[in-house]
């Protein structure tokens, strides 16, 4: 019960610091169209309300994919703090060129420093590994189902986000693009272009 509480909270930290940091970003000079934006920002909050909601659980979705044990809950308390310390540490390392739409700044920087060095997307990095902490710790299928989702609406935003910054960077993006992962860190750089 207790740790149920703590991931609540972490989530609802992660959301104060993205509200408060939004009062400090760059003009835009190009934004994606609103109705993709509001689509996927409601997508988001629905994926939250049904994972942290308990009228989640109905039918298979509310069965449990793993036995209810300490170790589980405690694990995935730990891996929630840890996507949302990543999450956070990201929206940090990109300052005022932040954006929840797909977004160029005015004076826009390419973040190739902290989190963004071996990672391309490492708010969504740390936002799905915060939603597999928190689906190890329930333990129900429907968390599940909100990782995938979220994974899904992620990726796809995320070749949108690469396409708008290789347009915009060139060189200098197909470079980040080479040391970097999509999620995941890449620790070793490929072989140079012939």
């Amino acid at each position: 019960m207790v740790i149920r509480y703590i991931i609540q909270g972490l989530w609802l930290a992660l959301l104060a610091y993205w509200l408060i940091g939004a009062l400090r970003i760059k003009p835009a000079k190009q934004i994606e169209a609103p109705a993709s934006r509001f689509s996927r920002m409601t997508l988001t909050i629905l994926v939250f309300a049904f994972l942290l909601s308990p009228r989640g659980r109905f039918g298979w979705l509310g069965e449990r994919f793993i036995p209810r044990s300490e170790l589980a809950a405690v694990s995935g308390a730990i891996a929630t703090a840890m996507g949302v310390g990543l999450a956070a540490w990201a929206r940090y390392a990109l300052g005022s060129n932040w954006s929840a739409a797909i977004t160029l700044k005015e004076s826009h920087e390419l973040i190739r420093g902290g989190p963004y060095a071996r990672i391309r997307h490492p708010i969504y990095s740390g936002v799905l590994l915060g939603l597999l902490g928190t689906a190890l710790a329930m333990g129900e299928w429907r968390a599940l189902v909100a990782v995938a989702v979220m994974f899904a609406s992620y990726l796809a935003k995320a070749h949108r986000e690469d396409s708008v910054l290789a347009c915009e960077f060139g060189a200098a993006f197909q470079e980040h693009l080479r040391r970097t992962g999509t999620f995941l860190p890449r620790f070793s750089e490929p072989p140079p272009r012939p």
